[in-house]
């Protein structure tokens, strides 16, 4: 006869202890169950309920807000209108990312539910196995415990299957927005460049129409394509550089008596401009001393070398560069980015405050660089004629493209974060060629990235999610890296007294020393949601979009100052002649003295929204409106 592996009611197991430890751990096991049960099937529950939430409300595109902006279309100087299709937006995507957040979290508990579920059950039923029933009541009670807990288990697992589903329905809500891929490769490397010696001097200024209908011709030179070498670094795509025309391109000192990219030299927010103005008035033209409308709306910020003023302008339509004279206001020259190869035929869907003319252009007095939402670059000669052009990819961004260009000697250099990847870019800025292309482990951002001086080199530092992060500037490698943002990414960083600033809403405010790659100190107080931080005079400069400029100390975090507004802040502050300048979505520029103790200049309204921010040249403030472009001074 078989023995028994089951326990005699009157014996006792070396093993596994008396009955009675048995019976105790068998109760132990089944709280355990239940409670994982209940747990999970709540999370299940709450999971599928946020399911539907999602899928019966789009988070991107808010009935309420399509509503108000059509009434807004018919009221475009609505301003009680404008602030409450905002307030509806930013809490539609604070809502949205929560509800990610959600998902995300309780995809974890599920799966930690799930598993202890699973090791209790196998545990339970292990001891129920190793238990001699005394009698055949206490046997029958045992087989329906059995029998309830696989139907438990069935209908939790039920539950935690459609969980699953829902979970993997719900997180790319954002697929619409997408770029299909068989629009453009993104690694496409096809260099359009002109024959300047063949463009009549007449083509310097051209009118909608008669660059829609221009033709351009192309040189099949193949010196100005660049070949693929093998990496030197593992996520470095090193490219032979092109022979290189000019050698007289402008140093640190050249740059920041210009103001030659997005905030300025280097992308830092100062500006070295004396005697710059805090009164004036629009509507009564006073210290005004020009308005123009721009013909395409767009946001990116002015850009001035010496007399020239540029800025952009774009629809689903057409991509344009504007070259005014800085002094007059009259547009010297405008061309349009068409023709390039690997455009989509079908732009981007972008949000109303980003578009597809977001980024600021970059140049060295000698060649002006261009980038569109489409992900079009194209190279003007400062007198427009075309240099070369080409496609980077479309990129696959929810908001469209923000990031701003900025240059290094021959180098332009792009930060290319997307949903589908990220890259840090250095083009040839006289051809075109990829000199250097650097993969990243980072999320998509909308930041812009800036220079920095670190050590005696130059460094491109950037912000995405979740890092910030330097890199040579000569090769694309990267130097240092610091874990430290989460979420969506606009605030550009800022660097100061040797120091790097990184921050955006709902994360942190971190300083970092980049030649340790470790961070000073953090804040958490007053976060950016758009507007960058700037450093100047040992002070950090703070603007968010919840109406708050804060001021602390670079070194040691204390919180000199803060000033309360109405309105939020897009604009970044700019630091120019001791001052503060910080226009608000509103449009009312708030003028503050740089210094230790709140001390409030002058309010001045520009008479419509700002999402830009200001530049400045010889005294004169040129700040870009929502319709208008203005020469503020005396």
């Amino acid at each position: 006869m078989a023995k028994s592996n089951k326990i005699d009611i009157s014996q006792k197991s070396p093993l596994n202890g008396d009955l009675e430890g048995l019976r105790g751990r068998e109760r132990s096991f089944l709280n355990i169950i239940v409670i994982t049960a209940i747990f999970t099937v709540i999370v299940s529950i709450l999971m599928l309920f946020n399911y539907l939430q999602l899928a019966n409300h789009d988070p991107i595109e808010s009935a309420t807000i399509s509503a108000l902006s059509q009434r807004l279309a018919d009221d475009p100087n609505n301003a009680e209108l404008i602030e409450e299709i905002r307030a509806f937006d930013l809490m539609a995507r604070k809502a949205y990312f929560t509800s990610q957040w959600q998902i995300k979290t309780g995809g974890w508990l599920l799966l930690l539910g799930t598993v202890i579920l699973v090791v209790s059950l196998r545990y339970y039923f292990t001891l129920i196995a190793k238990i001699d029933e005394p009698d055949e009541n206490i046997s029958s009670q045992q087989t329906n415990s059995i029998l309830s807990s696989k139907w438990l288990l069935a209908t939790g697992a039920t539950l935690i299957l459609l969980a699953i589903i829902s979970s993997f329905l719900s997180v790319d809500e954002l697929k619409s927005y997408e770029v299909s891929t068989t629009i453009v490769d993104a690694g496409n490397d096809v260099i359009e460049v002109v024959d300047l010696t063949k463009q009549k001097e007449s083509d310097n200024i051209s009118t909608p129409k008669e660059t829609e209908n221009s033709v351009i011709e192309v040189l099949p030179n193949e010196e100005l394509t660049a070949s693929t070498s093998a990496a030197k670094e593992p996520a470095t795509i090193a490219v032979e550089k092109t022979k290189i025309v000019t050698s007289n391109f402008p140093t640190l000192p050249d740059l920041q008596k210009q103001y030659n990219g997005f905030r300025g030299a280097f992308g830092q927010g100062i500006s070295l401009a004396k005697s710059t103005p805090t009164s004036w008035d629009v509507s009564a033209g006073t210290n005004i001393l020009w308005k123009v409308k721009v013909p395409v709306k767009g946001f990116s910020s002015p850009v001035i070398w010496n007399d020239k003023l540029f800025v952009t302008g774009a629809n689903a339509q057409e991509r344009w560069l504007y070259c005014y004279d800085k002094s007059t206001g009259k547009m010297l020259w405008q061309q349009q980015a068409n023709n390039i190869t690997g455009s989509p035929a079908t732009p981007p869907k972008t949000s109303d405050d980003t578009g597809l003319a977001a980024p600021s252009v970059t140049t060295n007095g000698i060649q002006v660089v261009a980038i569109f939402g489409t992900g079009d670059i194209i190279a003007f000669d400062m007198n427009g004629q075309r240099i070369w052009a080409k496609n980077l990819g479309v990129p696959d961004n929810h908001y469209g493209h923000s990031s701003s260009l900025i240059t290094w000697k021959e180098k332009v250099l792009i930060q290319y974060d997307t949903n589908k990847g990220s890259r840090l870019i250095a083009l040839n800025i006289e051809t075109g060629a990829t000199v250097w292309e650097t993969k990243r482990t980072s999320h998509i951002s909308w930041a812009s990235p800036i220079l920095a001086d670190v050590g005696g080199k130059i460094q491109v530092v950037t912000s995405a999610e979740p890092s910030v992060a330097g890199y040579d500037v000569e090769s694309g490698k990267e130097l240092w890296k610091v874990d430290c943002l989460m979420g969506e990414v606009g605030p550009s960083p800022a660097f100061g007294n040797g120091l790097v600033v990184a921050t955006n809403e709902y994360a942190t405010l971190a300083v970092i020393d980049p030649s340790k790659g470790s961070i000073v100190w953090e804040n958490n107080e007053y976060l950016p949601e758009v507007a960058s931080p700037v450093v100047a005079d040992g002070l950090l400069i703070i603007a968010t979009t919840y109406g708050v400029i804060a001021c602390y100390d670079i070194h040691s975090g204390n919180k000199y100052w803060e000033a309360e507004y109405d309105e939020g802040f897009y604009s970044s502050p700019i630091v120019a002649d001791g001052k503060i300048y910080s226009p608000d979505m509103k449009g009312i520029v708030h003028i503050l003295k740089l210094d230790r103790e709140l001390s409030k200049i002058a309010d001045v309204a520009m008479g419509e929204a700002i999402m830009t921010t200001p530049s400045f040249s010889d005294g004169r403030m040129y700040i870009r409106g929502k319709e208008n472009l203005y020469c503020v001074g005396k």
